[in-house]
């Protein structure tokens, strides 16, 4: 078996003001360099997932769908300003039930823990884990390397 690396956290145009790469431009990249798959995980949306998915599987490069989630520090209904600044986790489904939980998820933290951000906390998360995986968490004040 070979080495092979894929990238699993990606921000695409629909990460608005921290992502700059099209779909498209992404996963024929990926391709190019023979990447067997290619994680999309923008910040708080899945708007692009599906245009990512049509373009990996044109190319047979295989989609991993996530998503940057924010995540709030305590619970959804509070709203100290001084606390405005969440946590990111990135979430990847694993397979068809676990992008659904991502849908459910990400549209809880839109719905019901939008403050400054679309935040979700560990209350709404818990019962759409099943078929996620987590791979990071961080704050955003802290040093990280994207």
């Amino acid at each position: 078996m070979t080495d092979q690396f894929v990238h699993l956290h990606n921000h695409s145009e629909y990460s608005l003001l921290d992502g700059f790469s099209r779909l498209g431009d992404m996963v024929n990249r990926a391709q190019e360099l023979g990447q067997p798959a290619i994680a999309l995980t923008d910040h708080g949306n899945l708007h692009g997932a599906i245009e990512f998915y049509q373009s990996a599987k044109k190319v047979g490069v295989k989609p991993i769908i996530g998503v940057e989630a924010y995540v709030a520090d305590g619970s959804l209904s509070e709203r100290n300003p001084a606390k405005r600044s969440p946590f990111h986790m990135t979430l990847l489904a694993q397979n068809k039930a676990g992008y659904q939980n991502l849908l459910k998820l990400v549209t809880a933290s839109h719905l019901e823990g939008f403050y400054y951000y679309a935040r979700m906390d560990r209350e709404i998360s818990m019962p759409h884990t099943k078929h996620s995986s987590g791979t990071e968490t961080y704050s955003r004040t802290a040093t990280t390397s994207n």
